[in-house]
């Protein structure tokens, strides 16, 4: 059951009707899921206005990545629905800022591929906890990998933005490798390793769990 605590309430269709507390951090966290797809196409148009445009409008979506989190804290509003969506929110953002970044030929492929795949493994891992009802440990590492992967793509998409600097992109390098983008990169796709890598290891009962559930469905479906 919901609290009652007088903030509007909405329902939300998925087959069971959710009750969601609609406060000020789950609000934060739902415009950072809207700004995302807008920063995507603004970012892919030729024109530098709508560049310059997609570079704020990441900013903003990073700033609400904080802002939810503090609020929430602050205020008491942690619920479910926010532990569910905020963490999904955070890395739709990067790996569509990554994504779109590479497409654009400025980051090498198989980083932006590590990156995403170490963060689809540990939000799903996430939500599974979230499902069975158990808490998640998180560590400093994981929290400043965000902020690293944040800072970097916003401080590459200022560099973007600013006229008659050295173009980067890695088609036009004869080395890419020596490209401050690749080498900054090279250093966060290690340690959103070594965090996936820790994360895992800390939260083995978890990934022992969905191993023994997995293989419960899967001989169901055998018999």
């Amino acid at each position: 059951m919901a609290e009652q605590t007088g903030r509007p309430l909405f329902l939300v269709a998925d087959n069971l009707w959710i009750i969601m507390n609609f406060s000020i951090p789950n609000q934060l966290t739902l415009f950072r899921f809207i700004l995302t797809p807008i920063f995507y196409i603004l970012i892919l148009q030729p024109d530098e206005s709508s560049r310059l445009w997609a570079g704020i409008l990441f900013f903003l979506a990073s700033l609400t990545d904080w802002y939810d989190g503090y609020f929430a804290r602050r205020f008491g509003l942690v619920t479910r629905w926010g532990q569910f969506m905020d963490p999904l929110a955070d890395k739709l953002l990067v790996s569509t800022a990554l994504f779109v970044l590479a497409q654009l030929h400025y980051l090498m492929w198989w980083m932006v591929i590590v990156i995403i795949l170490r963060d689809f493994m540990v939000t799903s891992l996430r939500i599974f906890a979230l499902y069975i009802g158990r808490p998640i440990i998180t560590s400093v590492i994981a929290k400043w990998k965000t902020f690293l992967q944040m800072a970097f793509i916003f401080a590459l998409l200022i560099y973007l933005n600013i006229p008659g600097l050295p173009d980067i992109k890695l088609n036009n390098s004869a080395d890419p490798w020596l490209l401050w983008s690749t080498l900054i990169l090279s250093l966060i796709v290690i340690l959103t390793l070594y965090s996936g890598i820790y994360y895992l290891i800390v939260n083995r009962a978890h990934m022992l769990e969905l191993g023994r559930r997995i293989l419960r469905l899967f001989y169901r479906k055998q018999e």
